[in-house]
Order: structure tokens, then sequence, then C-alpha cells
């Protein structure tokens, strides 16, 4: 399956495992943005995403923490 920008949970949940140590809450969105493009299951067009959607990832990561 390959994720796109949407997930915002999935992606959320993607980056809690692999970055278990850090708190979303004190991440920078660029820092954020090239995480998620870092992920193995991404596969989403990069220019379609912007600061709401990164918001969105960033409060189910803060939720699911």
């Amino acid at each position: 399956m390959s994720l796109k920008w949407i997930d915002s949970l999935d992606i959320a949940l993607e980056l809690l495992e692999k970055h278990s140590e850090v708190d979303p809450r004190k991440l920078h969105f660029t820092e954020l943005y090239q995480w998620v493009l870092a992920l193995e299951d991404f596969g989403d067009d990069p220019k379609h995403c912007n600061e709401k959607v990164l918001e969105a990832i960033q409060q189910c990561w803060i939720e699911e923490k």
C-alpha cells in the first residue's frame, strides 16, 4: 500500500514507530515534511503537501503518542 498525504493517521503511526523518541510538538514542519517523504511506504507527489496537511499529520502523531 502506498501512503498518500491524506493518510494522516497512517503516516503518523509510521513516524511514531520510526521516531519514537521524538516529541512531535517540537518538530519543525520542514523536518516533518522530509521525514514523511523518506517513509518507505510513502508514494504521493511532494507538491501536494501544504501546512494544513502537515498539521493534520502532526496532530495525529501527538494524539497517538
